[in-house]
C-alpha cells in the first residue's frame, strides 16, 4: 500500500488477571464522575456487574446500570439505553460484555455527543464530535470491539445491520481482565474465538493491509491457532485465556486499521436478517470466502503468509493452489472440532430463497470494499449456496 494511511489505537488498555483493579484510579485521573454501566441481564444476574460496581465504589463515581443489551443490538435497544444515559447526565459509559454491549455503548456515546438518531451515522465517519468517554470491560475474546473504530446496530424494521465506521467512536479505556472470561461457556469461547480468527484472516488478505496491520494479523492468527483449542477444551486454562485476550485485541487492531472483507459483509447480512450469532456466521462462511478469494492470482502470495501463520508445514515452498486448499481445510476442521455447524442449513431459519436479498445487503456493507476481490451479486449468491 503506497498511499498514506492512518493508524488508530485505544489510548489506555489494561490486561491480565484482576486488570479491573487498575480502572478506579484511571477514572479519578480523568475526572469522570457519572458512569452508566451498559450490560445484559445475564452478566447482571451472574455477578459480573457486581464486580464492576465494587470497583467503582472505590472512587467518587456515581453510577447507574442499564442491563437491556441484546445480542445483535437494535435501534430500540440503543434508544432505550440513550434515555438512561441522558436521564442521569452520564459523562462516561462503561460497557460490560462482548461486542453487543460495546457496540451499544459506541452508538449511545456518539448520540450523546452529536444528537440525532443512530440511522444518521451509518457509513464512514458521519459524526462531527467524539463520543463521550467509553470504558470497555471485555468479557469475551473475539469481537475486538474494544479496540476498533467500528460499531454495528441492527435496524428493527429492515432487519439489516447498519455498519458505522467512525474514529469518533473509539473507546477511551479498554479492560481485558481474564478473570471475567474464565467462566465463558465452550460454545461462546469457540464462536468468539473464530470471530477473532476471521478478523485476522480478513485483515491479512485485505486490500488495505500494510506491514503494520500484517504483523498484528499474523501474530493473532498464529496465537489463536495455538491457544483457542486449549481455551475451548478447558475454560480454566489461564494461559490460554490470557493469550486469547491478547490475540483478539491484536486482531481487532489489524482489522480496524487494515479492513475486513467479504466474510463480514455476508455475515452481517445473515446475522441481521435472521438474528444469528455473528461469530457462528463468520465461522461457517470463512472457508468458503477464502476459497473464493484464493482463485485470484494477484493475492495468492498472501496465502503463503496465511498458511505459514496457520502453522502449515513448508508454507513458503508449497504451490499456491495447494496452500489455499490446506488453509481452507485447516480453518474448516478447526471450526468443526469446536462443534460449530459446518453449513448454513444447520442454522435456524436460513433459506436459499433469501440469498438474492442477502447478497444485495452484503454488497452494500462497508466491509466488502476491502475484500481483495470485488464480487458480483452472482458471486455472492454462489458463495452462500456453497456454504448452505
Amino acid at each position: 500500500m503506497d498511499e498514506p494511511f492512518r493508524m488508530n489505537a485505544v489510548a489506555t488498555s489494561f490486561f491480565g488477571s484482576n486488570a479491573l483493579a487498575l480502572l478506579p484510579p484511571e477514572l479519578d485521573k480523568r475526572g469522570l464522575r457519572r458512569v452508566l454501566i451498559v450490560t445484559d441481564k445475564f452478566l447482571f444476574d451472574s455477578g459480573a456487574a457486581e464486580k464492576v460496581t465494587h470497583c467503582l465504589d472505590q472512587t467518587a463515581v456515581a453510577y447507574g446500570i442499564y442491563n437491556g443489551v441484546q445480542p445483535n443490538p437494535t435501534l430500540s435497544v440503543v434508544n432505550d439505553c440513550l434515555k438512561f444515559a441522558l436521564q442521569m447526565h452520564a459523562d462516561c459509559l462503561l460497557a460490560l460484555g462482548g461486542g453487543s454491549a460495546i457496540d451499544t455503548s459506541k452508538a449511545v456515546g456518539i448520540l450523546c455527543a452529536n444528537g440525532g438518531s443512530a440511522e444518521q451515522y451509518e457509513g464512514i465517519n458521519k459524526s462531527l464530535k467524539p463520543s463521550i468517554p467509553i470504558v470497555a470491560v471485555n468479557t469475551t475474546a473475539g469481537t475486538g470491539s474494544e479496540v476498533t473504530a467500528f460499531y454495528i446496530v441492527t435496524n428493527n424494521q429492515t432487519h439489516s445491520k447498519m455498519v458505522m465506521v467512525d474514529t469518533n467512536c473509539m473507546v477511551s479505556i479498554a479492560v481485558n481482565d481474564t478473570n471475567l472470561m474464565l467462566s465463558m461457556p465452550k460454545g461462546l469461547t469457540a464462536s468468539t474465538g473464530m470471530d477473532a480468527m476471521t478478523h485476522g484472516v480478513e485483515a491479512l488478505l485485505s486490500r488495505r493491509a500494510t506491514p503494520l496491520t500484517d504483523k498484528d494479523a499474523v501474530w493473532a492468527i498464529r496465537t489463536i491457532r495455538e491457544f483457542l483449542p486449549r481455551a475451548v477444551k478447558d475454560g480454566g486454562d489461564v494461559e490460554a485465556r490470557n493469550q486469547m485476550a491478547y490475540a483478539e485485541y491484536t486482531a481487532g487492531m489489524a482489522f480496524s486499521n487494515g479492513g475486513l472483507g467479504m466474510v463480514h459483509a455476508m455475515a452481517h447480512a445473515l446475522g441481521g436478517f435472521y438474528n444469528l450469532p455473528h461469530g457462528v456466521c463468520n465461522a461457517v462462511l470463512l472457508p468458503h470466502v477464502m476459497q473464493y478469494n484464493g482463485k485470484n492470482q494477484a493475492i495468492l502470495p498472501r496465502f503463503h503468509v496465511l498458511a505459514d501463520a496457520l502453522g502449515i508445514r513448508n508454507a513458503q515452498f508449497g504451490s499456491s493452489p495447494q496452500l489455499v486448499r490446506q488453509s481452507v481445510e485447516l480453518i474448516r476442521n478447526m471450526s468443526s472440532s469446536f462443534g460449530i455447524p459446518e453449513k448454513l442449513r444447520l442454522l435456524k431459519k436460513v433459506n436459499p430463497s433469501d440469498f438474492s436479498q442477502l447478497a444485495d445487503l452484503a454488497l452494500k456493507d462497508t466491509g466488502m470494499l476491502d475484500n481483495p476481490v470485488q464480487p458480483s451479486k452472482e458471486d455472492v449468491i454462489c458463495v452462500y449456496q456453497q456454504a448452505f
